[in-house]
């Protein structure tokens, strides 16, 4: 905070230039306030005759009588030039140089020293490396007053008045708005920025004669008295700004010109998918966001769609309530928006609420490969393609065919029969799924952990760094070759649950396997192909579920056993390092230790054993993972934790069959962000430039102060907060839930009159807790639920949904025998006419109470 009185804001600009260039920070947010809020400052400077008469302030005017207050704010947004370049932000101007001095020895505080304004003048220029010629304009302090103005204007014929060919423009913005004290210097720097960008200079009024104590003729100085053209030739547009406090403090700077190079003409593919996004602080302001936006971009058609996006992702801030409208032109982005602010759903919109999650890729296994999978991701996304090609050249030192032509679609008839081939199929997910994995790494996505489907764990192993990419290609063809000799097999998927599945296996006495425990309602049986054809119509006659898959061997049973003897001389030569990332595994459904990873036995059990899915799903679950992203071509393995965890997280697959893989992916990664992934958007939209986009939709609120009326008694009356009590805001009816509870008393604590505001995922940091006001809801917590609630509840539990949930554990915990006994008399206590309820109310109360009876007789 700075305080020279009128020049506060402008030293503060000093100071933050300063530390710019020191680089004691990045970007400096400089703002000047001046509120009024009593009659003090106009009552005190009307005694010394210091206010106009007229209300009006006459800059530089033979009329001048004093000056005006005026009440104001303005915020500047400073970055090193360099920086702001690199980052792609819109310059507005630059300032050039700046200087503060002090009057030192003068005749008083109301009294300027012309000096030390002339000296404060030049070392902003001297700083700026430029001379007085080379300002056109000067911004003055120009406060209206007889003693003040003609100090300022002398101070400034003295320097910029002089060994020039054209006459200095002289200006105040004190004429049009009045004196806003400390927020004067930084709105006369706006109003100089504007100028600039307009290529007009606005007149200084109130200006009949200019003021006849200033001997106008000892310099080249011209009085702005109408709106004057600034020429955009080859010289840059400059301005001089001064802003001189009472108590003697002096400030001025330079501002520049900034004339950005001419942009780059970059192309992009017509019809390419790209994501827009849109976040507000509730869902009515992302609804009036989107219909602004719509609106704005329906008027004026001269718009780049990558344009909107890049700006949408990297000039706002990301709030909880998030949508993203993926299109690959401009009517579907629009259709996307408009639906949008409709609050209507639609296929390309997706919406949902951030929260902060861990984040678990989950590596598809075989099975899911197919023909052209990543062909699109190629052609489209360099990162994608490099992946690819340096993964798959390391294939080709073991393998007759190259990835590329057999999955890319570049080869010959006899390639493309190589798709469903055990050993490529395996290359063949590897290289797809690690080539996602670095293109996500590029965008800004990454996991907190990995897990994979049978082939897909040696994925998620290399993906944690356990594995070289040279002995990982080297276990994988081991592998693949060695699954090649296994006898011709068949595998099932069934509709069905593990116990039901191996109850089924044990009846039919069949040589078969289990596979794969997918879900709670999905498993995989495997082996001989004849006995998994016998199986599966003995399991459809019975009227259940059952899908053969694209398989030739029965992997995953005993049918591998014979081959593994190669497999284990291999891994033995391999190096395995311990893991960046923890991985938890689908041979055991538990988080691995990475010594255990290391081994080559867990490698062969891992070919042998069944894959646990479920377990590790739940696993991961258990473990704070909230978000699973399906890395691979098929979709599968999303579908298989939904069933998993229901509602308890999301699952985003980034590629489905049958849908473009562009598509796919952004989608994917819009449903991430939406739901609070990271996401470099500045990488995934790379060509897009920063344009103007309409402000946001806030949310406008009454705060004002309720009138206190008083009783006959000169009480207050009732239905006023007594002191330290809060009002209580308007609520729709008394908290039922313990999480409307909390979010009440935090609106409560707040101050906030609508609750609603208060989202469950809310962080209370980010609504304005402190430590006291943390502290205060702790107590009124404490005072409504009756329990003992420490100090640091808020802390630790930081959300509304965190802290009831919490609050719920203790209520149970707390209700003991005694208590159950002492709530059930209060019942008992009630009269039937003391009881509002329906018929159907009663009904259901009377037989909730049998059923608690029966339970506590047993």
């Amino acid at each position: 905070t700075v305080d020279t009185a009128c020049s506060s804001s402008l030293v503060a600009l000093h100071l933050a230039c300063q530390a710019l260039r020191q680089r004691e920070c990045s970007m400096a947010l400089v703002s000047g306030v001046s509120v009024i809020p009593t009659p003090d400052v106009f009552v005190e400077f009307s005694r010394q005759r210091g206010l106009a008469a007229d209300g009006r302030c006459k800059s530089f005017s033979a009329s001048a009588d004093g000056t005006i207050w005026a009440e104001g704010v303005g915020v500047l947004v400073l970055e090193r030039l360099s920086e702001a370049t690199r980052l792609g932000h819109r310059v507005l101007a630059v300032v050039r140089g700046s200087a503060v001095n002090s009057d030192g020895a003068s005749n008083g505080l109301t009294a300027p020293n012309g000096v030390s304004q002339q000296r404060v003048i030049r070392q902003a220029l001297t700083g700026a490396g430029l001379t007085a010629a080379d300002v056109d304009v000067v911004e003055a302090h120009g406060t209206g007053t007889k003693l003040g103005d003609p100090i300022e204007a002398e101070a400034i014929l003295a320097t910029y008045g002089q060994d020039r060919s054209t006459p200095v423009c002289l200006g105040s913005l004190k004429s049009n708005i009045g004196h806003a004290m400390a927020a004067s210097g930084v709105l006369a720097v706006i109003k100089m920025v504007e100028a600039m960008r307009h290529g007009m200079i606005p007149r200084t009024l109130h200006v009949e004669e200019p003021s006849p104590h200033v001997d106008w003729a000892s310099g080249d100085v011209a009085l702005l008295t109408e709106n004057k053209p600034w020429p955009d030739d080859a010289k840059l547009r400059r301005a001089g700004v001064s802003s001189f406090g009472l108590s003697g403090t002096n400030a001025h700077v330079v501002l520049e010109q900034h004339r950005a190079p001419a942009a780059p003409d970059i192309t992009t593919t017509e019809h390419e998918p790209l994501a827009w996004t849109l976040s507000a602080r509730d869902p009515k302001a992302l609804r009036e966001q989107a219909g602004r936006l719509h609106a704005a971009l329906t008027e004026s058609p001269q718009w780049r769609p990558l344009d909107i996006g890049y700006s949408l992702a990297t000039t706002r801030s990301n709030f909880a309530h998030r949508a993203v409208a993926v299109g690959s032109d401009r009517e579907d982005l629009l259709r996307a928006l408009s639906k949008l602010a409709d609050g209507s759903a639609w296929p390309t919109l997706v919406t949902a609420t951030a929260k902060d999650r861990r984040v678990a890729y989950l590596f598809d296994g075989q099975g899911s490969q197919r023909p052209d999978m990543g062909s699109g991701l190629y052609e489209r996304f360099p990162a994608f393609a490099r992946a690819w090609d340096r993964i798959s050249a390391e294939f080709g030192k073991h393998l007759d065919h190259s990835l590329t032509d057999v999955y890319l679609g570049r080869g010959d008839a006899a390639t493309a029969d190589l798709v469903d081939d055990t050993l490529y199929a395996q290359a063949g997910l590897f290289t797809m799924e690690i080539a996602l994995f670095e293109l996500l790494a590029e965008w800004g996505v990454r996991p907190d952990f990995v897990s994979g489907h049978s082939i897909g764990e040696t994925a998620a192993a290399y993906a944690a760094g356990v594995l070289s990419l040279e002995d990982v290609t080297t276990l994988i063809v081991t592998r693949g070759r060695a699954l090649r000799q296994v006898p011709p097999g068949a595998m099932v998927a069934l509709r069905a649950g593990e116990d039901e599945a191996r109850e089924f296996l044990g009846r039919t006495g069949a040589a078969l396997d289990l596979a794969a425990v997918n879900s709670p309602t999905s498993v995989v049986v495997s082996g001989a192909s004849e006995a998994v054809a016998g199986f599966r119509a003995r399991w459809t006659e019975s009227g259940r579920e059952a899908r053969t898959l694209n398989v030739r061997h029965a992997f995953h049973s005993r049918h591998v056993e014979a081959v593994l003897g190669e497999f284990r001389e291999v891994l033995e030569s391999l190096t395995f390092r311990t893991p960046a990332l923890p991985v938890v595994s689908t041979v055991t459904g538990r988080l691995i230790e990475p010594t255990e990873l290391s081994t080559s036995e867990y490698w062969l059990r891992q070919v042998r054993q069944t894959v646990r899915f479920h377990d590790a799903v739940r696993e991961l679950s258990g473990q704070g993972v909230g978000t699973f992203v399906e890395i691979g071509p098929s979709g599968a393995l999303a579908s298989a934790g939904l069933e998993c965890l229901g509602d308890e997280a999301s699952f985003h697959a980034v590629q489905r069959p049958g849908s473009p893989g562009d598509v796919c992916l952004m989608t994917a990664v819009a449903e991430l962000h939406a739901g609070g992934t990271t996401v470099d958007w500045a990488t995934v939209l790379a060509g897009g430039r920063a344009t103007d986009l309409p402000v946001y939709p806030f949310q406008h609120g009454s705060y004002w102060l309720a009138p206190v009326t008083r009783a006959a008694d000169g009480e207050p009356s009732a239905g006023v907060p007594a002191p330290g009590e809060y009002a209580r805001p308007s609520a729709p009816e008394e908290p039922r839930t313990m999480l409307e509870l909390v979010r009440l008393e935090a609106a409560i604590a707040l101050s906030i009159t609508d609750p609603g505001l208060i989202t469950d995922d809310s962080s209370f940091l980010d609504l304005g807790f402190d430590s006291i006001s943390a502290l205060r809801l702790s107590n009124r917590l404490a005072a409504v639920t009756g329990l003992d609630l420490p100090p640091s509840l808020l802390f630790d539990h930081p959300t509304p949904a965190e802290l009831a949930a919490r609050l719920d554990e203790l209520s149970a915990a707390d209700l003991d025998g005694a208590g159950v006994y002492a709530l059930l008399e209060e019942i008992d206590e009630l009269d039937d006419e003391d009881l509002e309820m329906t018929e159907e109310e009663h009904t259901a109360i009377s037989e909730l109470l049998a059923k608690l009876s029966a339970k506590w007789s047993r």
